[in-house]
């Protein structure tokens, strides 16, 4: 079934960079289509992390930002791939919520990353 819901993040001429770090840190992940402007930044672009379809675009007219009001909750398969997805988007970023044990999940953590796109992560 297709996805009727889809993500779409926006950034100030960082889409293509992002998409690429995101489709690093998630296995499976692939980078269906970037569309370029003419001044190199994303008009349109679709990636899938773990199965799910998110969208990306920039805008060079006015910046705005991320908040962890938002943010993409991702289920981690094993204890070492939630490992390396904290380290990865921690790196540079902001560490809201520490890697640990909480009563709602035996591993999670929050984090926001070097383009302020906030994460949840837990060990399913």
């Amino acid at each position: 079934m297709k996805q009727k819901v889809v993500t779409c993040l926006m950034f100030s001429g960082q889409a293509e960079e992002a998409i690429r770090f995101y489709t690093s840190v998630f296995s499976p992940a692939e980078i269906e289509r970037i569309v370029p402007q003419e001044n190199g930044m994303v008009l349109h672009a679709t990636f899938l992390l773990k199965g799910q379809r998110l969208m990306a675009i920039d805008n060079g007219v006015e910046h705005h930002k991320f908040t962890p009001a938002m943010s993409l909750c991702v289920t981690c398969d094993t204890e070492e791939e939630i490992d390396r997805a904290f380290e990865q988007l921690s790196q540079s970023g902001k560490v809201l919520m520490p890697l640990g044990a909480y009563p709602f999940s035996e591993k999670f953590a929050w984090v926001e990353d070097r383009y302020g796109v906030s994460w949840q992560l837990s060990l399913s």
